[in-house]
């Protein structure tokens, strides 16, 4: 049996970075749990791959002119923020798999596989080993310092603040030890459906709707509109917590296109041959 060596040089991956957010850090500990591979964060125009978060309009910016590519970036579990006004850069990039329907609908690109890659954290961490709190509050990261989920956290200690300016490690096995997640973050949402914990939509400041219901709409999930934080303990006492999610199997397919749709070329080379 004949190995091939392994890619030396590391997967150059574009995540956002302007602000400290697990949700996005995840993309990088996801892709190299996935590939095989060290994963380093690159510019968006020299990018092996776009993955977790809300950038294709980053990408379009980027790849929107005709040129020659010597390797085209690939796209896999990317979405949109809003609608886009040229599709030009479709031909520029690899799509491998999109996020939800909603992004896919706005590309015009037809496809039944949709899947967000924070889906697979649960494969990168482990779930905490005991539940610590009946509640977990995880607000989108500009509003960690709102006077109101401040001292909504400090009215009982049975709720968990979550900030999701921590490290993903820790943010993770926060949210799975809790019994039920409130969260305007989207990876908070996406976090809590990976380890099978109930988790309820809460509004998230000036942040787009469209990023939430792509997701949803890739796992079958409801939802409508989200709650408004000061509606939560109410919601909290009246909402029983369910044995398993009941959109599990939406999660189960997704997981699964996600992991049969990573781009072959960028795993860590493995062949075997006749010596």
């Amino acid at each position: 049996m004949t190995l091939t060596a392994p890619h030396i040089a590391p997967l150059r991956l574009f995540w956002w970075k302007a602000v400290p957010n697990f949700g996005d850090v995840l993309s990088s500990l996801v892709v190299a749990h996935l590939s095989g591979r060290d994963v380093v964060h690159c510019g968006p125009g020299k990018a092996d791959l776009f993955a977790i978060g809300s950038i294709l309009q980053i990408a379009r910016r980027k790849y929107s002119e005709a040129k020659t590519y010597a390797q085209k970036p690939e796209i896999w579990g990317a979405g949109l923020l809003h609608a886009v006004s040229s599709l030009d850069f479709l031909s520029n990039v690899n799509i491998a798999l999109l996020r939800g329907p909603i992004t896919a609908s706005l590309l015009g690109v037809k496809t039944q596989r949709f899947g967000d890659p924070g889906l697979l954290v649960a494969d990168v961490f482990a779930p905490a080993s005991s539940k610590t709190h009946r509640i977990g509050l995880v607000p989108h990261h500009s509003q960690m310092e709102d006077p109101q989920i401040q001292a909504l956290a400090n009215s009982s200690e049975e709720i968990l603040l979550i900030d999701p300016r921590q490290d993903p490690a820790t943010v993770c096995r926060q949210i799975s030890a809790c019994g039920h997640i409130y969260a305007a973050s989207l990876h908070g949402l996406i976090t809590a459906d990976a380890y099978g914990v109930a988790s309820t939509w809460v509004a998230p400041g000036d942040q787009g709707h469209l990023k939430y219901y792509d997701y949803a709409a890739s796992i079958g999930r409801v939802l409508i509109s989200p709650l408004a934080w000061e509606q939560i303990p109410g919601h909290a006492r009246n909402t029983d917590q369910p044995a398993e999610l009941t959109y599990g199997a939406g999660i189960a397919r997704a997981q699964a296109d996600l992991r049969n749709s990573f781009p072959a070329r960028l795993r860590a080379e493995q062949n075997t041959g006749t010596a």
